[in-house]
Protein backbone atom coordinates (compact mmCIF):
# COMPACT_ATOMS: atom_id res chain seq x y z
CA UNK A 1 0.00 0.00 0.00
CA UNK A 2 1.38 3.39 -1.00
CA UNK A 3 1.45 5.91 1.82
CA UNK A 4 0.90 9.59 1.09
CA UNK A 5 2.37 12.32 3.28
CA UNK A 6 -0.08 14.01 5.60
CA UNK A 7 -0.47 17.69 4.84
CA UNK A 8 -0.24 19.91 7.93
CA UNK A 9 -3.42 21.43 9.25
CA UNK A 10 -3.33 25.23 9.41
CA UNK A 11 -5.43 27.05 11.97
CA UNK A 12 -7.03 30.36 11.07
CA UNK A 13 -7.76 32.97 13.71
CA UNK A 14 -9.92 36.11 13.71
CA UNK A 15 -8.44 39.21 15.31
CA UNK A 16 -10.27 41.52 17.67
CA UNK A 17 -11.86 44.60 16.04
CA UNK A 18 -9.72 47.74 15.72
CA UNK A 19 -10.31 51.09 14.04
CA UNK A 20 -10.42 50.80 10.25
CA UNK A 21 -7.34 52.40 8.64
CA UNK A 22 -9.19 53.10 5.39
CA UNK A 23 -12.72 54.28 6.18
CA UNK A 24 -13.61 56.62 9.02
CA UNK A 25 -15.84 55.11 11.67
CA UNK A 26 -15.30 51.53 10.56
CA UNK A 27 -14.00 48.56 12.54
CA UNK A 28 -11.45 46.19 11.03
CA UNK A 29 -11.11 42.47 11.76
CA UNK A 30 -8.73 40.07 10.02
CA UNK A 31 -8.57 36.37 9.33
CA UNK A 32 -4.97 35.32 10.08
CA UNK A 33 -2.90 32.17 9.56
CA UNK A 34 0.76 31.45 10.30
CA UNK A 35 2.97 30.69 7.27
CA UNK A 36 5.66 28.68 9.04
CA UNK A 37 6.62 25.13 8.17
CA UNK A 38 7.96 23.37 5.07
CA UNK A 39 4.88 24.21 2.99
CA UNK A 40 4.84 27.91 3.91
CA UNK A 41 5.64 29.19 0.41
CA UNK A 42 3.12 26.90 -1.31
CA UNK A 43 0.49 27.87 1.26
CA UNK A 44 1.18 31.56 0.68
CA UNK A 45 0.84 31.13 -3.09
CA UNK A 46 -2.55 29.45 -2.63
CA UNK A 47 -3.69 32.09 -0.14
CA UNK A 48 -2.58 34.92 -2.44
CA UNK A 49 -4.91 33.54 -5.11
CA UNK A 50 -7.64 33.64 -2.44
CA UNK A 51 -7.04 37.32 -1.65
CA UNK A 52 -4.68 37.05 1.34
CA UNK A 53 -1.72 39.33 2.00
CA UNK A 54 1.44 38.79 4.08
CA UNK A 55 2.70 40.64 7.14
CA UNK A 56 5.77 39.21 8.93
CA UNK A 57 5.21 35.46 9.30
CA UNK A 58 1.45 35.58 8.77
CA UNK A 59 -1.03 35.76 5.91
CA UNK A 60 -4.24 37.71 6.45
CA UNK A 61 -7.32 39.04 4.77
CA UNK A 62 -10.10 41.31 6.05
CA UNK A 63 -13.01 39.60 7.78
CA UNK A 64 -15.06 42.62 8.84
CA UNK A 65 -18.65 42.18 9.95
CA UNK A 66 -21.09 43.90 7.64
CA UNK A 67 -18.41 45.30 5.30
CA UNK A 68 -16.84 43.89 2.12
CA UNK A 69 -15.22 47.04 0.78
CA UNK A 70 -11.64 45.68 0.84
CA UNK A 71 -11.40 44.04 -2.58
CA UNK A 72 -8.25 42.05 -3.51
CA UNK A 73 -6.80 43.25 -6.82
CA UNK A 74 -4.05 42.07 -9.15
CA UNK A 75 -2.68 43.05 -12.56
CA UNK A 76 -2.87 40.50 -15.36
CA UNK A 77 0.64 41.02 -16.77
CA UNK A 78 0.11 39.65 -20.27
CA UNK A 79 -2.91 41.91 -20.84
CA UNK A 80 -1.26 45.02 -19.39
CA UNK A 81 -0.81 47.87 -21.88
CA UNK A 82 0.24 51.21 -20.33
CA UNK A 83 -1.97 54.21 -20.97
CA UNK A 84 -0.60 57.49 -22.30
CA UNK A 85 -0.36 58.92 -18.77
CA UNK A 86 1.52 55.83 -17.54
CA UNK A 87 3.95 56.13 -20.44
CA UNK A 88 4.60 59.72 -19.39
CA UNK A 89 5.38 58.54 -15.84
CA UNK A 90 7.82 55.97 -17.22
CA UNK A 91 9.59 58.61 -19.34
CA UNK A 92 9.97 60.92 -16.34
CA UNK A 93 11.73 58.12 -14.48
CA UNK A 94 14.04 56.74 -17.17
CA UNK A 95 17.04 57.88 -15.11
CA UNK A 96 16.22 55.63 -12.16
CA UNK A 97 18.13 52.44 -11.35
CA UNK A 98 16.74 49.39 -9.53
CA UNK A 99 18.58 46.85 -7.39
CA UNK A 100 16.82 43.63 -6.37
CA UNK A 101 18.35 42.80 -3.00
CA UNK A 102 17.81 40.29 -0.20
CA UNK A 103 15.30 41.54 2.35
CA UNK A 104 17.75 43.29 4.68
CA UNK A 105 17.01 46.58 6.41
CA UNK A 106 19.44 49.51 6.35
CA UNK A 107 19.50 52.85 8.14
CA UNK A 108 19.35 54.62 4.78
CA UNK A 109 16.11 52.84 3.90
CA UNK A 110 14.71 53.57 7.33
CA UNK A 111 15.31 57.31 7.02
CA UNK A 112 13.44 57.40 3.71
CA UNK A 113 10.69 55.18 5.12
CA UNK A 114 10.17 57.57 8.06
CA UNK A 115 10.14 60.65 5.80
CA UNK A 116 7.51 58.99 3.63
CA UNK A 117 5.37 57.91 6.59
CA UNK A 118 5.44 61.30 8.30
CA UNK A 119 4.58 63.15 5.09
CA UNK A 120 1.91 60.76 3.78
CA UNK A 121 0.57 58.96 6.86
CA UNK A 122 1.58 61.15 9.80
CA UNK A 123 -1.25 59.99 12.07
CA UNK A 124 -0.61 56.26 11.57
CA UNK A 125 1.29 53.95 13.92
CA UNK A 126 3.84 53.30 11.17
CA UNK A 127 5.01 56.91 11.41
CA UNK A 128 6.34 56.08 14.90
CA UNK A 129 8.12 52.85 14.00
CA UNK A 130 11.64 52.40 15.37
CA UNK A 131 14.47 50.98 13.27
CA UNK A 132 13.95 47.64 15.01
CA UNK A 133 10.26 47.73 13.97
CA UNK A 134 11.23 48.52 10.39
CA UNK A 135 13.83 45.76 10.36
CA UNK A 136 11.23 43.25 11.57
CA UNK A 137 8.84 44.35 8.82
CA UNK A 138 11.51 43.84 6.15
CA UNK A 139 13.34 40.76 7.40
CA UNK A 140 10.68 38.69 9.18
CA UNK A 141 9.43 36.66 6.22
CA UNK A 142 9.09 32.88 5.80
CA UNK A 143 8.67 33.23 2.01
CA UNK A 144 10.90 34.49 -0.79
CA UNK A 145 11.09 38.25 -0.26
CA UNK A 146 13.18 41.01 -1.85
CA UNK A 147 13.86 44.63 -1.00
CA UNK A 148 14.06 46.56 -4.26
CA UNK A 149 16.00 49.83 -3.92
CA UNK A 150 15.38 52.66 -6.40
CA UNK A 151 18.16 55.23 -6.90
CA UNK A 152 18.63 58.29 -9.09
CA UNK A 153 21.70 59.01 -11.24
CA UNK A 154 23.52 60.49 -8.24
CA UNK A 155 23.02 57.29 -6.26
CA UNK A 156 20.45 58.81 -3.87
CA UNK A 157 17.87 56.37 -2.57
CA UNK A 158 14.44 57.58 -3.71
CA UNK A 159 12.32 54.47 -3.21
CA UNK A 160 12.01 51.10 -1.52
CA UNK A 161 9.75 48.21 -2.48
CA UNK A 162 9.23 45.10 -0.36
CA UNK A 163 8.25 42.31 -2.77
CA UNK A 164 7.13 38.72 -2.17
CA UNK A 165 7.53 36.17 -4.95
CA UNK A 166 5.24 33.19 -5.36
CA UNK A 167 5.13 30.49 -8.02
CA UNK A 168 3.03 32.63 -10.36
CA UNK A 169 3.23 36.22 -9.13
CA UNK A 170 5.02 39.13 -7.57
CA UNK A 171 3.23 40.68 -4.62
CA UNK A 172 3.85 44.27 -3.50
CA UNK A 173 4.06 43.83 0.28
CA UNK A 174 4.93 47.50 0.93
CA UNK A 175 6.40 50.49 -0.89
CA UNK A 176 7.75 53.86 0.18
CA UNK A 177 9.41 56.69 -1.69
CA UNK A 178 10.73 60.23 -1.50
CA UNK A 179 7.69 62.44 -0.74
CA UNK A 180 9.61 65.54 -1.88
CA UNK A 181 9.46 64.42 -5.54
CA UNK A 182 5.73 64.31 -6.36
CA UNK A 183 6.26 65.02 -10.06
CA UNK A 184 7.93 61.64 -10.52
CA UNK A 185 4.83 59.71 -9.33
CA UNK A 186 7.17 57.21 -7.69
CA UNK A 187 4.37 55.02 -6.34
CA UNK A 188 2.96 54.56 -9.84
CA UNK A 189 6.46 54.00 -11.19
CA UNK A 190 7.02 51.21 -8.64
CA UNK A 191 3.98 49.36 -9.99
CA UNK A 192 5.21 49.82 -13.58
CA UNK A 193 8.56 48.34 -12.58
CA UNK A 194 6.84 45.39 -10.90
CA UNK A 195 4.81 44.64 -14.02
CA UNK A 196 7.93 44.82 -16.20
CA UNK A 197 9.91 42.60 -13.84
CA UNK A 198 7.10 40.04 -13.60
CA UNK A 199 6.96 39.94 -17.40
CA UNK A 200 10.72 39.38 -17.57
CA UNK A 201 10.40 36.48 -15.10
CA UNK A 202 7.45 34.97 -16.96
CA UNK A 203 5.04 35.49 -14.04
CA UNK A 204 1.41 36.15 -14.97
CA UNK A 205 0.30 38.32 -12.05
CA UNK A 206 1.25 41.27 -9.85
CA UNK A 207 -0.72 41.51 -6.61
CA UNK A 208 -1.44 45.03 -5.37
CA UNK A 209 -3.26 44.29 -2.13
CA UNK A 210 -6.72 45.76 -1.63
CA UNK A 211 -8.76 48.36 -3.45
CA UNK A 212 -11.19 50.15 -1.15
CA UNK A 213 -14.02 52.10 -2.73
CA UNK A 214 -14.17 55.49 -1.01
CA UNK A 215 -10.55 55.46 0.22
CA UNK A 216 -8.45 58.13 -1.49
CA UNK A 217 -5.18 56.34 -0.65
CA UNK A 218 -6.35 53.13 -2.35
CA UNK A 219 -8.21 54.52 -5.36
CA UNK A 220 -5.10 54.77 -7.56
CA UNK A 221 -5.10 50.99 -8.06
CA UNK A 222 -8.08 50.97 -10.40
CA UNK A 223 -6.30 53.39 -12.78
CA UNK A 224 -3.98 50.63 -14.01
CA UNK A 225 -5.03 48.63 -17.07
CA UNK A 226 -5.78 44.91 -16.81
CA UNK A 227 -6.64 45.02 -13.10
CA UNK A 228 -8.68 42.06 -11.87
CA UNK A 229 -10.64 41.97 -8.63
CA UNK A 230 -11.58 38.97 -6.51
CA UNK A 231 -15.36 39.20 -6.16
CA UNK A 232 -17.55 36.35 -4.90
CA UNK A 233 -14.65 33.92 -5.21
CA UNK A 234 -13.88 34.79 -8.86
CA UNK A 235 -11.14 36.97 -10.35
CA UNK A 236 -12.81 39.35 -12.82
CA UNK A 237 -12.04 42.75 -14.38
CA UNK A 238 -12.37 45.59 -11.90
Amino acid sequence: MKLHPIRPIHQFFATAPVSCPYLSGGAERKLVVELGGPDGEALFADLSRAGFRRSHGFAYRPACRGCRKCVPVRIHVEAFQPTRSLRRVARRNEDLHYAVLPARATREQYRLFLAYQRQRHGSSDMAEMSFADYRDMVEDSPVQTWLVETRDVEGTLVGGLLVDRTADALSAAYSFFDPAQPRRSLGTQAVLWLVGHARMLGLPYVYLGYWVDGSATMDYKRRFPAVDALVDGRWQPL
